[in-house]
C-alpha cells in the first residue's frame, strides 16, 4: 500500500494513540503539576506527531526530512523521561507507565528506521 498522508504511517498512529493515553492519564495528576510535569509530558508526546507530520511534508528534501524525524525521535525520548518522573513521583502507576515507555521504544525504533533509510520515503 502506498502511503499518501502522514496519518497512514504506523509510527504516527502509534505515537498519536500513546499521546492520547498520556492526555487521559495526566488528567489525574496533581493540580500543582499542571504547568510543569503535566504540561511537559503532554507537549512532548504531541510534538512527536507534529514533527512527523512536518517531516512527511518535507520529503522532497532528504536533509529536512531526516532533521524533522530526528526532532520527533528527540521528543519521543523526552516523553520517556517525563513518564519516568510521573511514575517515580507517584502520579502514574508503574504498569501503565511501563506500557507507555515501551510504546515509545517502538516509536523510536520506527523513527530510527526511517532516519537510516530515508530513500524509502522521500519524493524523487
Amino acid at each position: 500500500m502506498k502511503i499518501k498522508v502522514h496519518t497512514e504511517l504506523d509510527v504516527y498512529n502509534k505515537a498519536y494513540a500513546a499521546s492520547m493515553s498520556i492526555f487521559e492519564l495526566t488528567k489525574s495528576f496533581p493540580r500543582d503539576e499542571l504547568y510543569s510535569l503535566t504540561d511537559q509530558i503532554r507537549r512532548s508526546s504531541r510534538s512527536v506527531c507534529a514533527n512527523l507530520a512536518e517531516a512527511w511534508r518535507k520529503r522532497r528534501y532528504p536533509a529536512a526530512f531526516v532533521s524533522k524525524l530526528n526532532d520527533s525521535e528527540g521528543e519521543a525520548s523526552e516523553t520517556q523521561v517525563w513518564l519516568q518522573y510521573s511514575v517515580d513521583c507517584g502520579y502514574l502507576d508503574r504498569d501503565p507507565g511501563k506500557r507507555l515507555y515501551t510504546e515509545y521504544d517502538h516509536v523510536i525504533g520506527k523513527l530510527v528506521n526511517m532516519i537510516i533509510n530515508p530513500d524509502n520515503w522521500i519524493i524523487k
